[in-house]
This record gives C-alpha cells, sequence and structure tokens, in this order.
C-alpha cells in the first residue's frame, strides 16, 4: 500500500518517451520497450556494424543494442543517460544486451570488459562516465572482469556532436593510452561504448589496445547511428 501511495505521488517516467510508469514497469515502458529499433547485430546483422570498421582496425565480433537516428526514442534514452544523470538507463540497458550476448557463442570467450574512457576533466564535470554501468551489466553477465584502469584519455577534446567527420578523426588522433597493460595480455576483451558514428573513437582505442601481446579485441554499444 505504502508502495502504491508513493507511486501516486511521486510518478517515476518512461526514459525514453517521458510518460508515466505502470508500478511493474521499470526506466522504460513497455510500449517503448518494444518500439525500440533493435540491432540486433550479434545474431543476424553482424556484418552491417562490423563494416564500419573494415580496412581500419582488427576486430572479432562487434554489436549495438539499438539503431540511432535523430530525434528518437534512442535519442533520448543516450541523452538523459549522458547529460542528466539518469545512470540507472545504463544499468537497465547493460542488463538487457548483457543478457542477448551471454546466449551467443562468440562472446562466451570474453575476459574482460573495457569502458571507453572520459578524460579526468570531463569525467569531473559529467560526475560518471556513462558507459561504466552498461559495462558492468554486461561483465556480469558474461562472467568476466570489468576493468577501467588500462585505457586512459590523455588529451581533453571539447564536445563534438556538431562537428563534422574530420575534425572527428582529427581530434580523437592519438588521444588513449596503455598503463598496466599486463592485465590484458592474452585476453579477449569487449571495449564498450555508448554509441558509434564515425567510428573514430573506438578505432583510437583499438590502436592502441593491438600492442598488448595476444589481445583480442570485441566491441559493444548502446547503438550505431545510420
Amino acid at each position: 500500500m505504502l508502495r502504491d501511495l508513493a507511486y501516486l505521488f511521486y510518478p517515476t517516467y518512461c526514459a525514453a518517451c517521458g510518460h508515466p510508469l505502470f508500478k511493474n514497469e521499470r526506466i522504460i515502458c513497455t510500449t517503448c520497450r518494444h518500439n525500440l529499433p533493435l540491432g540486433n547485430f550479434h545474431n543476424v546483422n553482424a556484418k552491417k556494424i562490423e563494416k564500419v570498421f573494415y580496412g581500419r582496425s582488427k576486430i572479432e565480433n562487434a554489436t549495438a543494442l539499438f539503431v540511432f537516428h535523430k530525434d528518437s526514442l534512442v535519442q533520448n534514452l543516450i541523452h538523459n543517460l549522458k547529460y542528466r544523470g539518469q545512470e540507472e538507463i545504463g544499468v537497465e540497458l547493460g542488463k538487457w544486451l548483457g543478457h542477448e550476448l551471454y546466449q551467443n557463442s562468440e562472446y562466451q570467450s570474453i575476459d574482460a570488459v573495457i569502458p571507453v574512457p572520459l578524460h579526468e576533466k570531463r569525467l569531473k564535470e559529467r560526475g560518471y562516465n556513462q558507459v561504466e554501468k552498461f559495462g558492468k551489466e554486461i561483465s556480469k553477465k558474461l562472467k568476466a572482469n570489468y576493468i577501467d584502469s588500462v585505457l586512459k584519455k590523455k588529451s581533453y577534446n571539447f564536445k563534438q556532436s556538431k562537428k563534422g567527420k574530420l575534425t572527428r578523426w582529427q581530434n580523437t588522433s592519438e588521444t588513449f593510452e596503455i598503463q598496466n597493460e599486463s592485465l590484458l595480455v592474452n585476453k579477449h576483451i569487449l571495449l564498450v561504448d555508448d554509441i558509434v558514428t564515425t567510428g573514430a573513437t573506438i578505432e583510437s582505442c583499438v590502436d592502441v589496445l593491438k600492442s598488448i601481446p595476444g589481445i583480442k579485441i570485441s566491441i559493444a554499444t548502446i547503438a550505431i547511428a545510420e
């Protein structure tokens, strides 16, 4: 009864559409769960996301939970996660994708989940890395280690959302470095991020990580832009 009263006076809202959630719903309403554009890249559309990196970076597997379009439910989710402090979205989406990857044989060999890092200044500004909880939930499902002490961002770039593709490529060049590389020697890692647009950020991470002996790299993101 107390729970019912709490919901009456303090309803929670869907992180995608903003409508009030019913008592049996959490984070994302049932309607949005059915309407969100699932990528299903880890099952039938793998080549579609892998071709983003074809000829640029060697990866084992690549997937994204959603397909991103401007002014969409997916954009609302990522915006609320990234800029409005709604970290529980990362938890929910990590559980969602983690459950699916757990059932896919190509991701059974993952040893560690690695987040694309934020620069210390950006982390201080935002207060959290938006993919941390997303990655942690995936690591739990895959029974893999979550490691955020190896890949570091060494340069601070201004927000790139309104910049052109060429500028983005230039700004991500040589911005990452490796620490404690022994933790990843001969490991199959899953590199996680929020969204793939040009692929420049992830490629920069891969280019640095591939210097580690015996490493294999797969990729998982919340969304990929078409």
